[in-house]
Protein backbone atom coordinates (compact mmCIF):
# COMPACT_ATOMS: atom_id res chain seq x y z
CA UNK A 1 0.00 0.00 0.00
CA UNK A 2 1.81 3.80 -0.92
CA UNK A 3 1.41 6.03 1.59
CA UNK A 4 -1.12 8.06 0.40
CA UNK A 5 -3.17 5.23 0.02
CA UNK A 6 -2.70 4.69 3.74
CA UNK A 7 -3.01 8.48 4.67
CA UNK A 8 -6.31 7.67 2.06
CA UNK A 9 -7.67 5.09 4.69
CA UNK A 10 -6.81 6.10 7.67
CA UNK A 11 -9.50 8.94 6.92
CA UNK A 12 -12.06 6.65 6.22
CA UNK A 13 -11.02 5.02 9.23
CA UNK A 14 -11.48 8.22 11.13
CA UNK A 15 -13.34 10.97 9.52
CA UNK A 16 -17.10 10.10 10.39
CA UNK A 17 -16.14 9.10 14.10
CA UNK A 18 -13.89 12.28 14.94
CA UNK A 19 -16.06 14.55 13.36
CA UNK A 20 -19.37 13.06 15.58
CA UNK A 21 -17.36 12.66 18.92
CA UNK A 22 -16.63 15.93 18.49
CA UNK A 23 -19.49 18.24 16.28
CA UNK A 24 -22.26 16.37 18.20
CA UNK A 25 -20.68 16.79 21.82
CA UNK A 26 -23.97 17.86 23.73
CA UNK A 27 -26.42 18.22 21.12
CA UNK A 28 -29.62 16.69 21.75
CA UNK A 29 -31.26 13.99 19.56
CA UNK A 30 -33.94 16.61 19.34
CA UNK A 31 -31.63 19.00 17.81
CA UNK A 32 -30.10 16.60 15.35
CA UNK A 33 -33.35 15.13 14.34
CA UNK A 34 -35.27 18.58 13.47
CA UNK A 35 -34.55 20.79 9.99
CA UNK A 36 -33.58 24.35 11.71
CA UNK A 37 -33.08 25.25 8.17
CA UNK A 38 -35.88 25.25 5.83
CA UNK A 39 -35.64 23.47 2.58
CA UNK A 40 -32.32 21.59 3.92
CA UNK A 41 -32.33 17.90 5.72
CA UNK A 42 -32.54 17.47 9.23
CA UNK A 43 -29.12 16.97 10.69
CA UNK A 44 -30.19 13.51 11.29
CA UNK A 45 -31.51 12.88 7.32
CA UNK A 46 -27.55 13.79 6.28
CA UNK A 47 -26.43 11.03 8.61
CA UNK A 48 -29.10 8.43 7.10
CA UNK A 49 -27.65 9.32 3.49
CA UNK A 50 -24.59 9.45 4.41
CA UNK A 51 -25.47 5.62 6.52
CA UNK A 52 -27.12 4.72 2.94
CA UNK A 53 -24.63 5.79 0.95
CA UNK A 54 -21.93 4.21 2.86
CA UNK A 55 -23.86 1.01 1.95
CA UNK A 56 -23.68 2.09 -1.88
CA UNK A 57 -20.21 2.65 -2.07
CA UNK A 58 -18.79 -0.85 -0.75
CA UNK A 59 -21.35 -1.99 -3.62
CA UNK A 60 -19.56 -0.04 -5.83
CA UNK A 61 -16.23 -0.95 -4.57
CA UNK A 62 -17.50 -4.78 -5.29
CA UNK A 63 -18.58 -4.00 -8.70
CA UNK A 64 -14.48 -2.66 -9.42
CA UNK A 65 -12.98 -5.34 -8.22
CA UNK A 66 -15.07 -7.62 -10.04
CA UNK A 67 -15.91 -6.12 -13.54
CA UNK A 68 -13.62 -4.18 -15.82
CA UNK A 69 -14.40 -0.68 -15.56
CA UNK A 70 -17.95 -0.66 -14.38
CA UNK A 71 -20.13 2.58 -15.42
CA UNK A 72 -21.73 4.02 -12.45
CA UNK A 73 -25.34 6.03 -12.40
CA UNK A 74 -25.04 9.15 -9.78
CA UNK A 75 -26.64 8.42 -6.73
CA UNK A 76 -29.49 10.34 -5.56
CA UNK A 77 -31.11 9.27 -2.45
CA UNK A 78 -34.72 10.85 -3.13
CA UNK A 79 -34.75 7.97 -6.15
CA UNK A 80 -33.38 5.32 -4.30
CA UNK A 81 -36.19 3.48 -3.11
CA UNK A 82 -34.84 2.70 0.16
CA UNK A 83 -35.13 6.48 1.07
CA UNK A 84 -38.13 6.98 2.91
CA UNK A 85 -37.05 3.92 5.53
CA UNK A 86 -33.72 5.17 6.20
CA UNK A 87 -34.61 8.91 6.99
CA UNK A 88 -37.24 7.44 9.15
CA UNK A 89 -35.14 5.78 11.34
CA UNK A 90 -34.35 6.56 15.01
CA UNK A 91 -30.79 8.47 15.84
CA UNK A 92 -29.07 5.62 17.19
CA UNK A 93 -30.17 3.21 14.70
CA UNK A 94 -28.58 5.72 12.10
CA UNK A 95 -25.38 5.80 14.19
CA UNK A 96 -25.31 1.80 14.53
CA UNK A 97 -25.81 1.44 11.13
CA UNK A 98 -23.58 3.88 10.20
CA UNK A 99 -20.78 2.39 12.79
CA UNK A 100 -21.42 -1.03 11.14
CA UNK A 101 -21.07 -0.35 7.77
CA UNK A 102 -18.21 1.83 7.89
CA UNK A 103 -15.64 -1.14 9.76
CA UNK A 104 -17.13 -3.36 6.84
CA UNK A 105 -15.76 -0.79 4.60
CA UNK A 106 -12.62 -0.08 6.40
CA UNK A 107 -11.97 -3.68 6.74
CA UNK A 108 -12.58 -4.69 3.26
CA UNK A 109 -10.40 -1.45 2.09
CA UNK A 110 -7.69 -2.67 4.07
CA UNK A 111 -7.57 -5.95 2.13
CA UNK A 112 -6.45 -4.76 -1.10
CA UNK A 113 -3.81 -4.29 -3.13
CA UNK A 114 -1.91 -1.74 -4.32
CA UNK A 115 -3.16 -3.04 -8.14
CA UNK A 116 -7.16 -3.51 -6.30
CA UNK A 117 -6.68 0.44 -5.67
CA UNK A 118 -5.70 1.10 -9.53
CA UNK A 119 -9.03 -0.78 -10.89
CA UNK A 120 -11.12 1.88 -12.29
CA UNK A 121 -15.06 2.58 -12.46
CA UNK A 122 -16.56 5.22 -14.56
CA UNK A 123 -18.34 8.25 -12.63
CA UNK A 124 -21.13 10.13 -15.25
CA UNK A 125 -19.38 13.97 -14.33
CA UNK A 126 -16.23 12.76 -13.32
CA UNK A 127 -15.42 9.98 -16.04
CA UNK A 128 -12.91 7.14 -15.20
CA UNK A 129 -11.62 7.01 -11.64
CA UNK A 130 -9.42 4.80 -10.24
CA UNK A 131 -10.91 2.91 -6.80
CA UNK A 132 -8.16 5.36 -5.14
CA UNK A 133 -10.38 8.76 -6.83
CA UNK A 134 -13.54 6.87 -5.63
CA UNK A 135 -12.69 7.05 -2.01
CA UNK A 136 -11.36 10.10 -2.42
CA UNK A 137 -14.83 11.20 -4.01
CA UNK A 138 -16.26 9.31 -1.08
CA UNK A 139 -14.47 11.15 1.55
CA UNK A 140 -15.22 14.70 -0.20
CA UNK A 141 -19.05 14.00 -0.55
CA UNK A 142 -19.09 12.68 3.20
CA UNK A 143 -17.27 15.39 4.63
CA UNK A 144 -20.06 17.65 2.45
CA UNK A 145 -22.58 16.19 4.25
CA UNK A 146 -21.04 16.63 7.72
CA UNK A 147 -20.62 20.05 7.13
CA UNK A 148 -24.84 20.60 6.69
CA UNK A 149 -24.71 18.42 10.13
CA UNK A 150 -22.46 21.41 11.45
CA UNK A 151 -24.72 23.81 10.04
CA UNK A 152 -27.86 22.05 10.93
CA UNK A 153 -26.86 21.15 14.52
CA UNK A 154 -24.80 24.19 14.95
CA UNK A 155 -25.22 26.94 13.16
CA UNK A 156 -27.07 30.28 14.24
Amino acid sequence: MSPSSSARLQRCETQLRDFLDEALRGISVETVSAPRIEGKWSALENLAHLARYQEIFLERVEKILKQENPAFSIYRAEEDPEWDAWRALAYKEVLARMTASREKIVARLKSLSANDYARTGVHPRFGEMTLGLWLEFFLAHEGHHLYAVLQQVRGR
